[in-house]
């Protein structure tokens, strides 16, 4: 082939590609256009998306558990009877008594005033032994406890949540308060807070 013709060939090979090469970039040039262009979907930015809370309410429990009440109280009982037949009362009167009888009258006198100041003292003495037991306490404090209801309280266990997202509104249940707006996934999901 003579070098005119080769020349020529060349030529027409690299204008070829350069038409080509220029077309494919006025092709990509009119993607990026029409992605960006008016009426064109608007791309979503990269990154986390959030959702505006609409409101928040509290999720209550009551919770009401017994307690154990405990106080001193005083008491006083009786104590115990150390002579239950007042031997000791009744022994001392005798006594008593005998010789204040034998301090009285003469002879027989004297003998019989012994005997029945015996008797009276005796009887004497076994009496006020036994009042005196009756009247002798013992006082003690004693620890009373007793298990009783307690109060309720109201324990707040999560929140009920309802956000907006692309004009959709829904209601999630959270366990804390997300603040003024949340993460979403796919529009749907809540993920965490974004305070």
């Amino acid at each position: 082939m003579s070098r005119l013709k080769l020349s020529v060939l060349n030529v027409a090979l690299g204008a070829a590609l350069v038409l080509g090469l220029s077309a494919c970039n006025r092709d990509a040039n009119a993607d990026v256009a029409n992605a960006t262009g008016p009426g064109a979907a608007p791309q979503e930015p990269a990154g986390p998306k959030y959702g505006r809370v609409v409101s928040v309410d509290p999720v209550r429990q009551a919770a009401t558990a017994p307690q154990r009440e405990c106080h001193d109280e005083v008491v006083t009982r009786r104590a115990p009877v150390k002579d239950q037949h007042q031997i000791a009362g009744t022994a001392i009167g005798a006594v008593a008594g005998g010789l204040l009888g034998n301090q009285i009258g003469g002879g027989k006198g004297r003998t019989l005033a012994t005997v029945a100041g015996a008797v009276g003292g005796g009887y004497a003495g076994h009496e006020i032994q036994e009042r005196r037991q009756e009247t002798n306490t013992v006082t003690s404090t004693v620890r009373k406890c007793s298990t009783v209801q307690g109060a309720s309280s109201d324990k707040i266990v999560a929140y009920d949540v309802r956000y907006e997202y692309n004009g959709v509104t829904r209601t999630v249940r959270m366990d804390h308060d997300p603040g003024d707006r949340v993460e979403v996934q796919e529009g749907v999901t809540v993920v965490s807070d974004s305070r």
